[in-house]
């Protein structure tokens, strides 16, 4: 089974943010004192919007997934306050450091995989060399464009550096605007109204120069863009930059049922389907509920009872998973609480669609992760 955006990442930023006592890492994040808090807030919100209960635990690890049956982890890179920047106001443009940021993220990442004995992925060979040895294949991801850089020049340079360090996809908008790409709401407990009161994007580009610069170097270099979170002005602005042949997805997603901006139209998803790409199911209430039903669904039974209403209008060759999970989603579906559940989700997910069931979980998402590789490799 393949995942296409799960946040595996998430659990390792309190040692990221607070480092040990360790001298280089000390040396790496300015003022301990700052990363402690940063620590101590992290911790707080996961037990509020994460965790199933304040004293429960990350949904996602190795074993896990394991339990799960997951083969491929598209693990998502983010640094929530490099987004959410203490130091600055609303729509503050974003500063060089974030960049280095992420890539401390990235390295400690790798480390923590390659020290419990399985794969990280930058060349096609290491996706079937985990898959030969029964290994997890982890696919690095990048959530939010403003990790990139200052300036145009420095996101162009970082989008190349980051293509050749293995990163499959770059999200360009996330949860707030940070002047690269305008966003869609999609914060569980804000409906869309209350959202954009809050958090307004009238009269700024969709994309700004350097959400120019990321969507050019992307087409340049192999990196897929995920159109998730992205509002359509940026959509639209994002496909005139690109080549025809350039691959595009929504990695956790849904279709729009509903009034939720998140969720994909039939433009964006005919837009998908021509470049044969794909849109990851996110496993939260709050979006893929939108417009099917007014209550949570309690059961695993309910759950793919929404599940099979977007497969349907998706289309079998052209979903995925993509659960979000560990990414601040509470509540979950119902039935899928961990990466654990994934394996009776799967189970039931078979039952009911035998004839598409392996291309919903593998096959669809390795097609798309197949080409990025052999197109880097050309």
């Amino acid at each position: 089974m393949v995942d296409l955006h799960v946040h595996y990442p998430m659990h390792l930023l309190g040692g990221v943010e607070d480092p040990r006592d360790v001298a280089e890492q000390m040396l790496r994040v300015t003022q301990r004192d700052e990363g402690k808090f940063r620590a101590a807030v992290l911790n707080v919100a996961a037990r509020l919007f994460n965790f199933r209960h304040w004293d429960g635990s990350w949904r996602v690890s190795v074993p896990l997934l394991q339990q799960g049956e997951v083969t491929v982890a598209c693990s998502v890179l983010y640094r929530p306050f490099s987004e959410m920047d203490l130091d600055e106001p609303y729509s503050a443009p974003p500063e060089s450091a974030y960049y280095d940021r992420l890539i401390e993220l990235l390295e400690a990442t790798e480390r923590d995989i390659e020290q419990q004995g399985h794969v990280v992925v930058k060349q096609a060979d290491d996706l079937e060399r985990a898959q030969r040895t029964g290994k997890i294949a982890f696919v690095h991801c990048i959530e939010g464009g403003f990790h990139l850089g200052a300036t145009p020049d420095e996101v162009t340079a970082h989008v190349h550096e980051l293509a050749d360090r293995g990163v499959l996809y770059i999200t360009l908008a996330h949860l707030f605007w940070r002047r690269v790409a305008t966003n869609t709401p999609a914060l569980p407990f804000l409906p869309d109204a209350v959202y954009n009161a809050l958090f307004p994007q009238k009269g700024v580009p969709p994309l700004t120069e350097l959400g120019v610069a990321a969507a050019k170097a992307c087409n340049a270099s192999g990196v897929i863009v995920d159109l998730s979170h992205m509002r359509e002005d940026a959509i639209d602005a994002t496909f005139a930059l690109l080549d025809d042949d350039a691959q595009v997805m929504a990695s956790h997603a849904g279709y729009r049922f509903g009034r939720q901006h998140y969720m994909v139209d039939d433009t964006t998803l005919a837009r998908i389907k021509a470049r044969d790409g794909v849109v990851g199911l996110i496993l939260a209430q709050h979006q893929l509920n939108d417009g099917i039903r007014r209550t949570n669904t309690k059961t695993l039974a309910e759950t793919m009872d929404v599940v099979d209403r977007h497969i349907a209008k998706l289309g079998p060759d052209h979903v995925a998973l993509g659960s979000d999970l560990d990414g601040f989603i509470k509540p979950t579906m119902g039935g899928v609480e961990s990466a654990a559940d994934l394996k009776p989700f799967a189970a039931m997910l078979r039952a009911r669609h035998p004839e598409a069931a392996d291309r919903i979980l593998e096959g669809n998402a390795l097609r798309v992760i197949r080409r990025r590789f052999a197109s880097a490799a050309g």
